[in-house]
């Protein structure tokens, strides 16, 4: 028995889907998506490498945006082989190894980039409601030991995903809703039940980003308290602006990862392509914004960017 069924897994293969009815032009949209993934790596390559080398900018904020920043490079380096394989060359076909291993580091660092935005919050509630003990509080060492504890806690959630998508047998179509796999959506082409699955699936979404939107929301709840409790205006003002970047990589992220998550699971057929069209938003757009949105409010990493360019 185990034979067979080890024979029917590796004959099983995925194929991956690029935007549908658009085939005849899929070299045309990989040109936005190349120049996309490029800018992207590019910048974010920027923005770790002024971060490490100026040591005016080994302050806790910008070390959380430095982590970020690395959480956005896996993330790209990740998907781009699948995605760009699709669109270049019509590499439609995966195997499930490879499947398995890409579902684990997608949303490893899903849950990862969850955490960094977390920390971020954190920094900006320290930064305005207790700046005082800011530096003792945000301290280098805890800081280390705070992203070590997040991705820790990331991988280990995430680790049992492939096992469990593994053991099942694949028998349908196997034709999957991107072009990149995603544990929601590889896990409804198993032949058998997947209520495993689903339960730990949802287990991990609402202790990692579920818990991290939370402690996100509660953080600026407190931060508008004492934003509001201040009687002058333009200190106010002041206060609120240092939080825009972050609300902006916070909407960003959690707005199209929870609309995903609930098209692959209430979605109807009619919902594909915007399911496909959502996908690549939330691949795409947030690593491309974020070394935008983070140089053009903070004086001092632009001047640091115009500088690198101007030499």
């Amino acid at each position: 028995m185990s034979a067979t069924n080890d024979t029917k897994f590796n004959r099983t293969v995925f194929l991956l889907t690029g935007i549908p009815g658009q085939e005849d032009v899929h070299l045309w949209i990989a040109i936005p998506f190349c120049f996309m993934y490029v800018v992207s790596l590019v910048a974010n390559s920027i923005i770790l490498f002024i971060i490490k080398t100026d040591p005016t900018l080994h302050e806790p904020m910008y070390i959380f945006l430095s982590m970020l920043a690395s959480t956005d490079l896996g993330l790209l380096i990740s998907t781009i082989p699948t995605i760009l394989g699709v669109y270049l060359f019509n590499f439609r076909e995966i195997s499930p190894n490879a499947c398995f291993t890409q579902v684990f580091f997608i949303h490893t660092l899903q849950c990862t980039e969850s955490a960094v935005l977390l920390l971020m919050a954190f920094d900006r509630y320290v930064a305005i409601c207790n700046p005082l003990r800011y530096t003792s509080i945000l301290a280098h060492p805890r800081i280390a030991k705070m992203g070590l504890v997040f991705v820790l806690r990331s991988a280990a959630l995430i680790f049992p995903l492939p096992f469990l998508l593994k053991r099942y047998h694949y028998c349908r179509a196997n034709v999957l809703s991107h072009s990149y796999c995603l544990h929601q959506d590889v896990m409804t082409m198993a032949c058998a039940d997947i209520t495993v699955n689903n339960i730990y699936g949802l287990s991990v979404a609402f202790s990692t980003m579920g818990l991290d939107s939370l402690l996100i929301f509660l953080s600026y709840v407190m931060i508008l308290k004492t934003v509001l409790s201040i009687t002058s205006h333009t200190k106010c003002l002041r206060a609120l602006n240092t939080c825009v970047s972050h609300l902006c990589a916070v909407l960003l992220f959690y707005i199209p990862e929870i609309g995903l998550a609930l098209l692959h699971r209430f979605g109807s057929s009619s919902s594909h392509l915007l399911q496909v069209v959502l996908g690549y938003v939330y691949r795409l757009v947030p690593p491309l914004v974020h070394p935008i949105v983070y140089s053009m409010k903070s004086e001092h990493l632009r001047g640091r960017i115009i500088r690198v360019f101007v030499k």
